[in-house]
């Protein structure tokens, strides 16, 4: 049996495997909070998959996280950003461009306030990790890695 090749839109990439830190322990970011060590430790024991979106856009998704885990610098993710998705095809464009920041949307569940002002989070619940140009810890980055 033969097979012709894929023609014009349907032509696929494969999808990106990225990695990196998408939050960084004890960084204060630009609104002041700081995350702890053991902050996701609850939040990652429950089992759930956590979605890799598009700049916090509730439904955007570009991808799916594959690990997730916490190590002495700070919440390590690795997944796949997969351009058969809408908005990963827009995402796997802006890395191609340069895009390298992550962030994180979370609810906050314990912390403390600084006498600086700003935050310490103790314990959050992890709602999803964007991919997105301005993160607001900005050491929270991550890197391709391969297909």
């Amino acid at each position: 049996m033969k097979s012709a090749p894929l023609q014009g839109s349907a032509r696929r990439r494969l999808p990106m495997l990225i990695e990196g830190l998408a939050s960084v322990f004890l960084e204060t970011d630009q609104m002041g909070d700081r995350v702890r060590p053991g902050a996701f430790a609850a939040s990652l024991a429950d089992g759930a998959r956590i979605p890799m979106l598009w700049r916090h856009r509730s439904g955007a998704l570009a991808g799916v996280w594959s690990h997730l885990r916490e190590t002495g610098r700070g919440l390590e993710v690795r997944g796949l950003v997969d351009d058969a998705k809408p908005y990963g095809k827009l995402a796997l464009q802006s890395i191609r461009s340069g895009l390298d920041g992550l962030s994180i949307g979370f609810r906050p569940k314990r912390w403390r306030y600084r006498p600086d002002g700003g935050r310490d989070l103790i314990e959050v619940d992890l709602v999803e990790i964007s991919l997105t140009a301005n993160p607001m810890a900005q050491s929270a980055r991550f890197r391709a890695v391969g297909t």
